[in-house]
C-alpha cells in the first residue's frame, strides 16, 4: 500500500516568532500537515521585500515535535523563505503561510509589509502562498476568526492551487464573528500625513513615522478596505509581474 505524503506546510511573520498571531496559526492548521516553522527572532514590521544581503543570517532550533519544527531567523520575513526553501526544507512546499499579521495588510500596505513581502517570495518560488492579518495591533488580540477563515482558504489552496505568478492576501477584520468572505480588489489609497515631529531629550529633531491612510475609492463597494469596513474578510489576488500592460502599449512609439 503506498501512503501518500503530508503536505509540508512553510510558516513564517513578521511580527516575531513568538507573536501570538502565528503561534495561533500554527495550532489552528497543524492537522493539515507537516509544519516547518521559519520566522524572525523578533518583529521586523514594514521590511517589505528587504534581504540581509550584507550580514549573515542565523537560525536557531525553538522547539521540535511530531510534525512540526519552528526555528527563529535572525534575518527579515524574504530571509525566512529563502532559507527555508534553499537549505532548510528536504523538499518544496506545498503551501505557504505568512502571518497571523497584528494589524491590517489591505491597500497600499502590500507595498510596505514584511507579511506580503514573505507572501511574494514563496510565489516568486513557485509556491502557493497566502497572507493572512488580523486588523488589530493588540499582542492579546483574538484571533479566532483569522485562524478560522485562513484554515478554509489554506485548505482551498492545498486542494485547488494557485495560478503561476498569483498570490493571496486575506485581511480580517477585528470583530467577534465575521459575515463572510469577500474576494476583492486592493484599495486604492495612500499615506498622508506621515511623520510626527518631535524633540528628544537633547533637543534634536526627530520624526516618528505615523500617517493617515487616504482611502480614494471609499464607497467602492468591490476593494478590500471597504469589505473589512462591513465585517467581512477580504481576500485579494496579488502578482509579482507589475508590467503596466496597457500603458506598455501607449510608449512604444518613445522607441523610435
Amino acid at each position: 500500500m503506498i501512503v501518500k505524503e503530508k503536505p509540508l506546510i512553510f510558516i513564517t511573520n513578521d511580527d516575531g516568532v513568538y507573536a501570538l498571531g502565528i503561534n495561533s496559526l500554527i495550532e489552528g492548521i497543524r492537522s493539515l500537515g507537516e509544519i516547518v516553522v521559519i520566522a524572525p527572532d523578533g518583529g521586523r514590521s514594514g521590511m517589505s521585500s528587504a534581504i540581509s544581503a550584507t550580514n549573515p543570517v542565523r537560525l536557531n532550533l525553538v522547539r521540535k515535535e511530531e510534525d512540526l519544527t519552528v526555528y527563529s531567523c535572525s534575518g527579515t520575513p524574504v530571509d525566512c523563505v529563502k532559507l527555508g526553501i534553499n537549505e532548510i526544507l528536504d523538499r518544496k512546499p506545498d503551501l505557504i503561510l505568512s502571518g497571523i499579521n497584528h494589524g491590517s495588510n489591505a491597500a497600499i500596505c502590500v507595498i510596505y509589509s514584511g507579511t506580503i513581502g514573505a507572501t511574494l517570495e514563496g510565489c516568486i518560488w513557485g509556491v502557493p502562498s497566502l497572507g493572512i492579518s488580523l486588523c488589530d495591533h493588540s499582542p492579546d488580540a483574538n484571533f479566532s476568526e483569522a485562524v478560522k477563515y485562513g484554515r478554509k482558504i489554506a485548505e482551498k489552496v492545498l486542494e485547488e492551487g494557485l495560478p503561476k505568478g498569483i498570490c493571496l492576501n486575506l485581511n480580517i477584520p477585528a470583530i467577534p464573528e465575521l459575515n463572510g468572505l469577500k474576494v476583492c480588489s486592493q484599495t486604492k489609497g495612500y499615506w498622508a500625513k506621515e511623520f510626527q515631529v518631535a524633540k528628544d531629550p537633547a533637543g534634536k529633531t526627530v520624526y516618528w513615522l505615523c500617517g493617515e491612510f487616504t482611502n480614494e475609492e471609499p464607497d467602492n463597494e468591490q476593494s478590500d478596505e471597504w469589505a473589512i469596513s462591513q465585517g467581512y474578510a477580504a481576500l485579494v489576488p496579488l502578482q509579482i509581474n507589475m508590467t503596466a500592460y496597457d500603458f506598455l502599449q501607449e510608449i512604444k512609439g518613445w522607441e523610435k
